[in-house]
C-alpha cells in the first residue's frame, strides 16, 4: 500500500510539474503575441464595435450620439438616391475592372514567363504602376492625359478626330478610372507568374505529343492548373475593387454628376465632410456585408471551377 501511495504521489508531482511547464510555455507564447493581440483588440475589434453602435445612432462627433435604431439603414435603402447611385457605380466598376485587370495580368505574366536576359527588368517596370497608382502624381498625370488638351486627344487629332475632356464627361469618366485600375495590374501579374512557374513542363510536353496546339494547351493545361491562383486573385481584387477610393477622390472627386461616386468616396464625404458619422458607420457595415456576400459567392462557386493538383491523385 505504501509503495502504491508513493507511486501515486510521484505521478501527481510529475503531472503538476508538467502542467506548470505547459502553463509557463503558454504565458511565454501569449507574451510574444501580446503586441499583435493588443493592437488587434484596440485598433480593429474596438473600432468595429464602436462603429456598429454608432450605426444605430445619430452622431456628428461634436455632440453625444442619439439612438435612432434602424433609421439610418431604412433611410439608406429608401430615400438616399446618392447611396443607390454610389452602389450602382461601384458594382459596375468592380464587375468590369476586376476581370479586365486579371486578363491583362495573366497575359503579361505569360509573356514574361520566359528565361531570357533582362526579363526581370521588364517585370519590375510593369510592376511599378501598382506602387504608384494611388499617388497624387499619377492622379495629376491622369488628369492631363484624359483632359481636353491631353495626350489622348492629341493622338486622336492626328487622325482627324475631335476629342473631349474625358474625365469631365458623365459617360466616359468612369472608363478613365477603369483604365487606370487595369493599368495597375502588377501585383496579380507577379502572382500569376509565380503560378506559371509551378506548372510542370511534363504536362506541356505530353500535350504536345497528343497534338495539342498553343491555344489548346492554354485552355487544357495552363488555365486548369492556374485556377487556384485565379481564385486567389479574384477574391483579393474583388475586395479591393469595392474599397477603391483614391482614384475617384483625386481625379474626379466623384463627379461629374456622381458618375464616379464610388461607395468609399461617398462614405468619406458623409463622415468627414457632412459629419454624419452615425450614417457613415451604417454605410460601412452595409459595405462589409456586400463584400462578404460577393466573397461568399466566389467561394461557393469555386468548387465547380477551381482544381487542385492533389485532387488528381485521388
Amino acid at each position: 500500500m505504501r509503495q502504491t501511495e508513493v507511486a501515486d504521489r510521484h505521478t501527481i508531482s510529475i503531472n503538476k510539474l508538467q502542467a506548470a511547464r505547459e502553463w509557463k510555455r503558454t504565458l511565454i507564447a501569449y507574451g510574444f503575441i501580446s503586441p499583435w493581440l493588443i493592437g488587434f483588440l484596440v485598433f480593429i475589434i474596438g473600432p468595429m464595435l464602436a462603429s456598429l453602435y454608432f450605426s444605430f445612432t445619430q452622431y456628428d462627433m461634436l455632440s453625444d450620439p442619439q439612438w435612432v435604431g434602424f433609421d439610418n439603414y431604412i433611410e439608406m435603402f429608401t430615400s438616399d438616391k446618392r447611396f443607390m447611385a454610389a452602389l450602382k457605380v461601384t458594382l459596375m466598376f468592380v464587375l468590369v475592372s476586376v476581370p479586365l485587370k486579371l486578363i491583362f495580368a495573366l497575359l503579361v505574366a505569360m509573356i514574361f514567363n520566359v528565361d531570357r536576359k533582362g526579363v526581370t527588368v521588364y517585370r519590375t517596370l510593369y510592376y511599378i504602376p501598382s506602387i504608384l497608382g494611388g499617388s497624387v502624381a499619377v492622379a495629376v498625370m491622369w488628369k492631363q492625359i484624359f483632359g481636353s488638351k491631353g495626350a489622348v486627344n492629341s493622338i486622336l487629332a492626328l487622325f482627324g478626330i475631335k476629342g473631349m475632356s474625358w474625365i469631365a464627361s458623365p459617360d466616359f469618366a468612369i472608363w478613365t478610372l477603369i483604365v487606370l485600375v487595369v493599368w495597375q495590374f502588377g501585383s496579380p501579374m507577379l502572382i500569376f507568374l509565380a503560378g506559371l512557374k509551378q506548372i510542370p513542363t511534363e504536362l506541356y510536353e505530353a500535350a504536345k505529343m497528343d497534338g495539342a496546339g498553343a491555344v489548346m494547351r492554354f485552355f487544357r493545361v495552363t488555365l486548369p492548373m492556374l485556377t487556384p491562383i485565379i481564385f486567389f486573385n479574384l477574391v483579393m481584387q474583388t475586395i479591393g475593387g469595392f474599397m477603391t477610393f483614391t482614384q475617384s477622390f483625386l481625379i474626379t472627386s466623384g463627379g461629374p454628376m456622381d458618375s464616379t461616386l464610388f461607395y468609399a468616396v461617398y462614405l468619406y464625404e458623409t463622415a468627414f465632410t457632412h459629419f454624419h458619422m452615425g450614417y457613415a458607420s451604417a454605410m460601412a457595415w452595409v459595405l462589409l456585408l456586400i463584400v462578404g456576400l460577393f466573397t461568399a459567392l466566389i467561394f461557393k462557386s469555386s468548387s465547380s471551377w477551381v482544381h487542385y493538383e492533389a485532387e488528381g491523385g485521388k
